[in-house]
């Protein structure tokens, strides 16, 4: 795999102060990120309080590797790649998170830096921040929230467990793919910003290998790319041309907030 070194100038890692002080959380459970909207109403009334909404661009670092974590986060929009770094500098995607999940897991582990980097890749006009100490105090309950993180925490690994398998078999144009339906996901409308450079970070592969590929799927008539903007063209056939990961996956991460009963909380297209 060719591994490619970034030219991005990402934000600094912490957030400035108009984006750090924040808006308080809702005091309803109308929430978008869905691990926040599967707790116990009780739950979430208690600790809404400890939660700030703030909006991050594309690029903010919220984690970097070997950093301690002070701040977990859930997106309602958007999304962010969780990145391993080479030595030469070169960054490769290995996880996707958006209003699925969280970003900080590594918090669970008292005192532990962060293994990664984490990038905000498509804008999110609405996350919810929470402090680790928080975060640590209410797993500690052993409640709702315990259960669906840990449940969460499961999930991811097998969801990055499968992206290892995926991307040592599959072809890049199955991958590229896959990662077309991921991001639509987590974007919710079929026209997002995306260049090929930041698409051959994701996938580890060379810029002009990522072109070729990308411009196979928008003759097919799959996607439409156009000036650092893709649109999603055909989206039943964009799932046939991706891998069974893609499903994996998606079905890995609609388990975590679906209740003992076989009910779910309301579905959002790909990750519930």
């Amino acid at each position: 795999m060719a591994k490619r070194r970034s030219t991005a100038q990402p934000s600094p890692n912490r957030p400035g102060p108009s984006a750090r002080r924040g808006r308080p959380a809702a005091s309803t459970r109308q929430v978008s990120n869905q691990l926040l909207a599967a707790l116990h109403p009780d739950d979430y009334a208690r600790l809404a309080p400890t939660l700030d909404v703030v909006s991050l661009p594309v690029k903010r670092l919220l984690h970097k590797p070997d950093e301690a974590i002070t701040d977990v986060y859930f997106p309602c929009d958007g999304f962010c790649s969780v990145l391993t770094v080479l030595e030469d500098g070169g960054m490769v995607e290995v996880v996707t998170i958006g209003r699925e999940g969280m970003i900080g897991l590594s918090a669970l582990f008292e005192g532990g830096p962060s293994p990664s980097l984490a990038m905000v890749q498509a804008d999110m006009e609405t996350c919810y921040r929470m402090r680790v100490s928080a975060f640590r105090r209410e797993m500690e309950r052993r409640g709702s929230f315990h259960n669906v993180v840990t449940r969460y925490a499961q999930a991811l690994v097998g969801v990055i467990m499968q992206g290892t398998a995926c991307n040592a078999i599959h072809s890049l144009e199955q991958r590229l793919a896959r990662w077309f339906l991921t991001a639509h996901d987590r974007v919710a409308t079929d026209v997002f910003p995306l260049t090929h450079e930041f698409v051959a970070m994701m996938l580890g592969a060379a810029r002009p290998t990522v072109t070729v590929v990308a411009g196979t799927l928008q003759r097919a008539g799959l996607i439409r790319y156009r000036r650092g903007t893709v649109t999603i063209v055909d989206r039943d056939k964009l799932e046939a041309a991706s891998c069974e990961c893609y499903r994996v996956a998606t079905s890995l991460l609609a388990g975590v907030v679906r209740h003992r009963d076989g009910s779910s909380t309301p579905r959002a297209r790909g990750v519930t």
